[in-house]
């Protein structure tokens, strides 16, 4: 599968040029012969937290308009990294997929609000898992913060996603964390992750750097510290062999993990 890695240069609170630029990347990913595109998280309005009441998607319906027409009309999947959404007057980071028919296969809120970003006094955290299938390839994605819990990703490997896709506003400070976390996501859960970080080098500090991790831990591809689109040829048939060569899966004891008294 061919997939086209979206690191865009994210405009703080520009709701209308960020999906402009959105869909010339998504259009121009297309053009290229991706099957599949990823975008970075809060693509919509950037983490514009005290203006969420003005600028954040209702119901995700612009969002969710967008990505329908779009995938639809272009026959690829989209894993449309998050936007800021509200209902019913509480908001949330939101993650939506369409396959290539144009269909919501997913439809994710980030299950672990950041609280260094004060996510936690604005938006409300999700309860649920996000798996989805993207023709026969079953996949997970999360956003962001989640990847410092492994047992998170963990679920979603043992449901069955082989690859984990991974929306992201990684600060460059933290830049390493970012590098170690995603490749020691993929080795442990031997899967695939394909991980896409924003741009932004004036109002907030992000470099990019998105990466694609294959399941020995090697790293297939590193983004640049600027605005790309990349696309890059993935063998997901490399997940089975994987697995095949060292049976984790097999040997895990779920009844000493269970035992582990939590606070």
């Amino acid at each position: 599968m061919k997939i086209g890695c979206i690191q865009l240069n994210v405009r703080f609170g520009k709701v209308d040029e960020n999906f402009e630029r959105a869909e010339k990347f998504i259009r121009e990913a297309a053009s290229k012969g991706a099957e599949t595109v990823i975008l970075p998280e809060m693509w919509n309005t950037g983490y514009a937290l005290e203006k969420l009441s003005e600028i954040a998607d209702h119901d995700g319906t612009r969002t969710k308009t967008f990505l329908q027409s779009l995938s639809s009309e272009l026959g690829i999947h989209i894993v449309g990294g998050s936007v800021a959404t509200e209902r019913d007057g509480k908001f949330y980071n939101t993650m939506y997929v369409y396959n290539n028919n144009g269909e919501l296969v997913s439809e994710y809120n980030k299950a672990h609000l950041f609280r260094l970003m004060n996510e936690e006094k604005y938006l409300e955290s999700g309860n649920e898992m996000n798996l989805f299938p993207l023709g026969e390839l079953e996949a997970g994605g999360v956003i962001c913060y989640d990847i410092r819990f492994p047992e998170w990703l963990r679920a979603h490997a043992l449901a069955g996603a082989k690859v984990l896709f991974v929306s992201a506003q990684w600060p460059t400070p933290r830049i390493d964390h970012w590098k170690t976390l995603l490749q020691a996501r993929a080795i442990e859960n031997q899967c695939f992750v394909v991980a896409v970080n924003r741009i932004s080098h004036k109002v907030e500090n992000y470099n990019g750097q998105s990466m694609i991790i294959e399941p020995w831990g090697e790293v297939l591809w590193t983004g640049a510290e600027d605005e790309e689109l990349a696309i890059i040829d993935v063998d997901f048939s490399k997940v089975d062999e994987v697995r095949s060569r060292i049976p984790v899966y097999d040997d895990r004891r779920p009844s000493l993990y269970s035992g582990v008294v939590e606070e």
